[in-house]
């Protein structure tokens, strides 16, 4: 079977419909979300009502937190605070509702999903270096945890007690080690790339390949813009960073 997973959409329908058109094109049967299902962009009823509609597993992440009032945007840049609390007045009380149930983490079939680091999910780490990885990985007893939050595709690979981080396309999960892989960002890439990203996963091959997709980048700018959203939100799309 053939998993789509994704992570970081923030609000972005554009790159969300890009995204589910491609993963239904190479034949995803089912699709994780990691969180951050809001925030940043200007589309967050319609981003949550088709997340929810997939029906598959899916994770909080801080921006979803924030704009349910679970977590303070005191740590957040003032452009991420403004776009939170317009988030909260924007949306409608079931769609805040529904993120507020989110679980932190969940564990399907040997995979944990959690949207931060596996070991303190509600502190909302960053897991960009090897020896924090080597950390995150004491947490969990499972061999594949997927992650999202740093918006920058990779996976940190462990054998023994030596990890290694790439950035490969493509990685088969082997026996006998341990991985903790980004998925990417689908709705605020930044890495330098700024077209949607998310993984595909088949569970039969125990492959993960991340995929990139075009989309129309100038509408959801356009949205954001239009809906008084800082500028900044709207132009970092265009860099992909």
């Amino acid at each position: 079977m053939k998993i789509a997973v994704i992570s970081d959409v923030h609000s972005n329908l554009e790159a969300l419909e890009a995204v589910l058109a491609d993963a239904q094109a190479q034949g995803a049967a089912q699709y994780w979300c990691l969180g951050d299902i809001v925030g940043y962009g200007a589309d967050p009823d319609a981003v949550v009502d088709r997340v929810r509609a997939l029906a598959g597993p899916t994770v909080a992440g801080n921006h979803d937190w924030a704009a349910c009032g679970l977590v303070s945007t005191r740590q957040f840049n003032r452009q991420a605070a403004f776009a939170a609390h317009w988030t909260a007045k924007a949306m409608r009380p079931d769609n805040l509702e529904w993120l507020k149930s989110l679980p932190l983490a969940e564990r399907i079939d040997g995979t944990l999903i959690v949207h931060a680091t596996p070991s303190e999910p509600a502190a909302w780490h960053y897991c960009m270096q090897v020896e924090d990885a080597l950390d995150e990985m004491e947490s969990y007893p499972e061999s594949l945890c997927l992650i999202g939050h740093s918006h920058v595709p990779g996976a940190f690979e462990r054998h023994d007690d030596e990890v290694r981080y790439t950035r490969a396309e493509e990685l088969v999960v082997r026996e006998g080690r341990q991985y903790l892989v980004n998925v990417g960002s689908v709705g605020q890439p930044r890495d330098g790339d700024k077209r949607a990203a998310y993984m595909l996963f088949d569970t039969e091959e125990r492959r993960l390949r991340h995929v990139r997709v075009a989309y129309d980048i100038a509408t959801a700018q356009q949205k954001i813009l239009a809906a008084g959203l800082p500028p900044w939100l709207a132009s970092r799309l265009g860099d992909g960073d």
